[in-house]
């Protein structure tokens, strides 16, 4: 009887045949590993990095090398001068056109997180819309980052629900939140709400859903900034 003849039998229950010893020592190419390693550890970070959706959020200190404090009303500034740079944020919104953040520098933006599946953004979508619009002609630009829908269709929903017309690039796998570094004012739960100042730096920070009055809290401050 060859090796091969000998070799343990494995079933295999999803496709109903067995797999021999020699199927099963067969080798992956070292490129087509690596590639399947890869994909592995970014699913792995973005799925911590999601963990935490639709919770209370949480809050990072500023002591190290952070350079910025939280509140007690859980909003985490870095002072001008001290603020990481916003990473490149582009791609394609929920309508199918191109939006680059970038493009945007001059003006303050409102960078917010969401899902049509989250129900503190529900909760805060109102807010959002009517800021949205109250502030469209002093110079700010809010941008949605729509995330774990898997399709656009209830994110499209959503927005006609909640009256949002700025748009929000579609990110249903959270790639575009892990380009902020660690450490900084990185977003870390769904919703979480940051505020870009007029030459792209991180001024502001929230992990939780945001009533009216804190989102203003949160702009006006950068907004007044010359």
């Amino acid at each position: 009887m060859s090796a091969v003849s000998r070799a343990p039998q494995r079933s295999n229950r999803a496709t109903g045949v067995c797999d021999t010893g020699a199927r099963a020592a067969r080798v992956r190419p070292p490129r087509a590993r690596a590639s399947r390693r890869a994909a592995l550890t970014a699913g792995a970070a973005v799925a911590a990095l999601l963990l935490t959706a639709c919770g209370s959020g949480g809050t990072s200190g500023g002591g190290g090398n952070t350079n910025f404090v939280t509140g007690t009303d859980g909003i985490s500034t870095a002072a001008k001068g001290e603020r990481a740079a916003a990473p490149e944020l582009s791609g394609k919104t929920l309508e199918g056109e191109h939006l680059d953040v970038a493009d945007f520098q001059g003006k303050v933006v409102v960078l917010n997180m969401w899902g049509s599946w989250c129900n503190p953004c529900r909760a805060e979508a109102k807010y959002f819309a009517k800021v949205s619009k109250d502030y469209a002609d002093q110079d700010v630009q809010f941008v949605g980052i729509n995330t774990r829908d898997s399709t656009t269709g209830a994110a499209l929903a959503f927005e006609k629900d909640f009256g949002v017309t700025y748009p929000s690039l579609y990110d249903p796998t959270g790639k575009l939140m892990l380009r902020f570094e660690k450490g900084t004012l990185n977003p870390q739960a769904i919703p979480s709400t940051l505020i870009l100042d007029r030459d792209g730096g991180i001024a502001a920070r929230s992990l939780t859903a945001l009533s009216e009055e804190r989102l203003l809290k949160m702009l006006e401050p950068v907004l007044a900034e010359k």
